[in-house]
Protein backbone atom coordinates (compact mmCIF):
# COMPACT_ATOMS: atom_id res chain seq x y z
CA UNK A 1 0.00 0.00 0.00
CA UNK A 2 2.89 2.33 0.80
CA UNK A 3 4.46 1.87 -2.65
CA UNK A 4 1.12 2.39 -4.39
CA UNK A 5 0.46 5.63 -2.50
CA UNK A 6 3.96 6.92 -3.28
CA UNK A 7 3.60 5.98 -6.96
CA UNK A 8 0.23 7.72 -7.28
CA UNK A 9 1.68 10.78 -5.54
CA UNK A 10 4.63 10.95 -7.93
CA UNK A 11 2.32 10.54 -10.95
CA UNK A 12 0.13 13.39 -9.69
CA UNK A 13 3.17 15.63 -9.21
CA UNK A 14 4.42 14.89 -12.74
CA UNK A 15 0.94 15.47 -14.20
CA UNK A 16 0.63 18.76 -12.30
CA UNK A 17 3.98 20.04 -13.54
CA UNK A 18 3.19 19.01 -17.12
CA UNK A 19 -0.24 20.65 -17.05
CA UNK A 20 1.26 23.91 -15.73
CA UNK A 21 3.94 23.82 -18.42
CA UNK A 22 1.74 22.97 -21.43
CA UNK A 23 -1.79 24.18 -20.48
CA UNK A 24 -3.30 21.50 -22.74
CA UNK A 25 -2.89 19.94 -26.15
CA UNK A 26 -4.46 20.00 -29.61
CA UNK A 27 -5.44 17.14 -31.88
CA UNK A 28 -7.04 16.83 -35.31
CA UNK A 29 -10.01 14.65 -36.19
CA UNK A 30 -11.16 13.72 -39.66
CA UNK A 31 -14.89 13.30 -40.20
CA UNK A 32 -16.59 11.88 -43.27
CA UNK A 33 -19.21 14.38 -44.41
CA UNK A 34 -20.58 12.66 -47.51
CA UNK A 35 -19.85 9.97 -50.04
CA UNK A 36 -20.93 10.06 -53.66
CA UNK A 37 -19.93 6.87 -55.45
CA UNK A 38 -16.20 6.44 -54.87
CA UNK A 39 -15.65 10.10 -53.95
CA UNK A 40 -15.62 11.03 -50.27
CA UNK A 41 -15.91 14.47 -48.71
CA UNK A 42 -14.09 14.78 -45.39
CA UNK A 43 -13.55 17.60 -42.97
CA UNK A 44 -10.59 18.02 -40.63
CA UNK A 45 -11.37 19.67 -37.32
CA UNK A 46 -8.79 20.81 -34.76
CA UNK A 47 -9.83 20.29 -31.17
CA UNK A 48 -8.15 21.48 -27.99
CA UNK A 49 -8.07 20.00 -24.51
CA UNK A 50 -7.34 22.73 -21.96
CA UNK A 51 -6.00 22.14 -18.43
CA UNK A 52 -6.80 24.99 -16.03
CA UNK A 53 -3.78 26.11 -13.96
CA UNK A 54 -5.68 25.47 -10.71
CA UNK A 55 -5.94 21.80 -11.69
CA UNK A 56 -2.16 21.57 -12.07
CA UNK A 57 -1.60 23.22 -8.70
CA UNK A 58 -4.09 20.93 -6.98
CA UNK A 59 -2.51 17.85 -8.57
CA UNK A 60 0.94 18.90 -7.32
CA UNK A 61 -0.40 19.58 -3.81
CA UNK A 62 -2.27 16.26 -3.67
CA UNK A 63 0.81 14.41 -4.92
CA UNK A 64 3.02 15.98 -2.26
CA UNK A 65 0.50 15.09 0.45
CA UNK A 66 0.33 11.47 -0.74
CA UNK A 67 4.13 11.13 -0.81
CA UNK A 68 4.44 12.60 2.70
CA UNK A 69 1.66 10.36 4.08
CA UNK A 70 3.26 7.27 2.51
CA UNK A 71 6.65 8.07 4.06
CA UNK A 72 5.18 8.54 7.55
CA UNK A 73 3.50 5.12 7.54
Amino acid sequence: MKKLTTTIGIILIIFGIASLAYHGFEYTTREKIAQIGTMQVTQETQKEVYFPPIMGGLAIAAGIVLVIVARKK
